[in-house]
């Protein structure tokens, strides 16, 4: 029997960033950023353990809510600014070794401030240096987007430019047509795989034998000053599957099979968000018969409570509502605390629950509940957390869609 290595993956993920606070666990395109990373690992076919190396005890809980390991908090002297790469790496496998007796055989490095990567590239670069017994490492590259041999350094004694390069048999190196002059490639973040002995007997992060990984340049996103956050959130944002990228939001959960309860928010989801306002101040809104009759049916078919839960104060709400039957809870600032307290009062379990929102604001109950439904009009952001995006917009037939999806699922014909 040929036994499989031991591969590890370490995401270093330290507390204290300077140049963009809390980067580490602040919200990505819907997700913590740390997240792309940690999934990234998971997904590996060939990935044993995923640990996130961090000294920040909010960063390890995200981590292990995202299914990573924290096996230990990094230690203040490897958790500095100017600490680099290889003593956070030795530091994780001295541990491992003192405290498991876990020896990994090669490491993959996962760097959190480069979640944009195509889906098969850890394992494309693990299998490359397992193909390659005496390489060191893998390293992932791309085609460089400026040439270093039409770079310049300055004297600093005379006004004049030296040429940072040269090519041998290429006089002039600056100013020869870019097709004459050799390759270059820029190291990215996306993916480093080396030999545990590589950072143990060697004291390096690479060794000296490096192979390359290339990677579509459309992937490039290193996450380093604020005005690179933006530019990069849209690209996932905006990605329309041209980018086949390692993606939390594919980890979408399934219905729960014991549903005792769905909450429902109320602007957005049994209106189209929509408000008409008269003379005299007084709002309407618009709902549509199709969800009243579907909630109906569901009620009356499965025995599954229904009620709706807004942060809106209006008399509108529950009016709508009591023609509806609808139990409501009003003018709830923080829906977090609601959702534990209505799960608490009716004895029920989180995995009985079924939630639906479709603004930012109904983002922090999605963790506190087993399913989440959205309409398909919902905030972009939403729409990325959400288990199920339905097809209809909110207001227009999203509600009686989640209805009928939850009767198929139970096996319950309401015909």
């Amino acid at each position: 029997m040929v036994m499989e290595p031991d591969i590890l993956a370490i995401i270093p993920a330290r507390g204290g960033s300077k140049g963009i606070p809390g980067k580490n666990i602040k919200d990505f395109a819907g997700f913590p950023l740390i997240a792309y990373s940690i999934i990234a690992g998971l997904q590996s076919e060939l990935v044993t353990r995923v640990i996130v190396s961090t000294d920040d005890e909010k960063i390890a809980e995200v981590a292990r809510h995202y299914g990573a390991e924290t096996p230990f908090l990094r230690p203040e002297p490897f958790s500095r600014d100017d600490t680099l790469d290889l003593p956070v790496a030795q530091h994780c496998l001295d541990w491992l070794a003192e405290h498991e007796g876990y020896h990994p055989e090669i490491v993959v490095w996962l760097r959190p401030t480069s979640p944009i990567r195509p889906l098969d590239c850890v394992d494309q670069a693990i299998r490359l240096l397992l193909e390659h017994p005496r390489a060191d490492s893998v390293r992932g590259v791309v085609p460089a987007g400026q040439n270093p041999f039409k770079m310049w350094t300055l004297d600093g004694e005379t006004p004049k430019m030296i040429p940072l390069l040269g090519v041998e048999g290429i006089p002039e190196a600056y100013n020869a047509p870019r097709q004459a002059l050799p390759d270059v490639y820029w190291q990215t973040g996306h993916i480093d795989v080396l030999r545990a002995k590589t950072v143990l007997q060697k004291h390096s992060m690479t060794g000296n034998t490096i192979l390359p990984l290339m990677i579509d340049p459309r992937y490039t996103v290193d996450i380093d000053i604020p005005s690179d956050w933006p530019t990069a959130e849209q690209l996932v944002l905006n990605n329309t599957r041209e980018l086949t990228m390692v993606d939390p939001a594919n980890q979408r959960r399934h219905f729960p099979e014991d549903i005792q309860l769905i909450v429902l928010d109320f602007d957005g989801v049994l209106t189209d968000n929509r408000v008409w306002v008269n003379e005299d101040g007084k709002e309407m809104v618009a709902s549509n018969r199709s969800d009243s009759l579907g909630l109906e049916i569901l009620r009356r078919l499965t025995g599954i409570e229904v009620m709706v839960l807004s942060k809106e104060t209006n008399p509108v709400v529950a009016a709508r509502c009591k023609k509806l039957k609808l139990p409501v809870l009003q003018a709830v600032q923080d829906k977090v605390s609601a959702i534990r307290d209505i799960i608490a009062d009716k004895k029920l379990n989180h995995s009985q629950v079924v939630f639906m929102g479709n603004d930012i604001n109904d983002l922090p109950v999605f963790p506190e509940v087993a399913f989440t439904a959205v309409p398909v009009d919902a905030h972009p952001a939403v729409l990325r957390q959400a288990d199920r995006i339905l097809s209809a917009p909110g207001g227009k037939g999203a509600v009686r869609e989640l209805c009928d999806l939850i009767m198929d699922h139970l096996g319950v014909r309401p015909f």
